[in-house]
């Protein structure tokens, strides 16, 4: 296994980490826990830094596989799927946006299902890459600004935080249209 697929995996394990620190802060509530938030959101910081670093170097080193063409968005939509899990639990996602997020990651895996039978892997196009970098932004700001911001600001991340939530979801939504209609041939293939 090359480095750039070691990072991709490594971005994997870190998603039950940063679960478990986005589990404990208990954002805006009384039991709420800055440290713990300020985890969650480097743990989030790291893995996403991986993100970036594994497509640098399999690119610049000509080390593109196709487990990492599988695997590196796959990777990418574990952890901020888990991330806007949590967010929606503490109120700060709205119910549409994660439905649009899910819906969209459904839809790409069903077409990446699609191309395998034809032997065919599809990587991320720049507007997924748009999208990802988005949504690690999003989630970025949401758990260091809350932990620095603490329990007498929370009105105000919040609010900013849904607006970011809200263009999550229209980036999800134009990423995910393009990516559709990119690929529309393979639904005119299938069996």
């Amino acid at each position: 296994m090359n480095l750039p697929n070691k990072l991709t995996m490594l971005r994997v394990i870190l998603v039950p980490v940063f679960m478990v620190f986005a589990a404990l802060c208990r954002y805006g509530t009384q039991d709420f826990n800055a440290g713990l938030m300020l985890a969650a959101g480097i743990v989030f910081a790291v893995a996403s830094f991986t993100d970036f670093l594994d497509g640098y170097l399999a690119r610049k080193n000509n080390l593109v596989t196709d487990f990492g063409k599988f695997m590196d968005p796959l990777a990418d939509k574990c952890l901020t799927t888990a991330a806007f899990l949590y967010m929606l639990a503490d109120g700060v996602c709205h119910p549409v946006v994660l439905a649009v997020i899910l819906f969209r990651e459904f839809a790409v895996a069903g077409v990446r299902m699609l191309a395998a039978e034809t032997g065919t892997v599809i990587a991320a196009n720049m507007w997924g890459k748009v999208k990802t970098v988005l949504q690690m932004l999003t989630i970025i700001f949401y758990y260091f600004v809350g932990a620095l911001a603490g329990p007498t600001d929370v009105m105000a991340v919040s609010l900013i935080t849904q607006i970011l939530c809200w263009l999550c979801g229209a980036a999800t939504l134009l990423s995910g249209g393009i990516y559709l209609w990119q690929n529309r041939k393979l639904f005119m293939q299938a069996k």
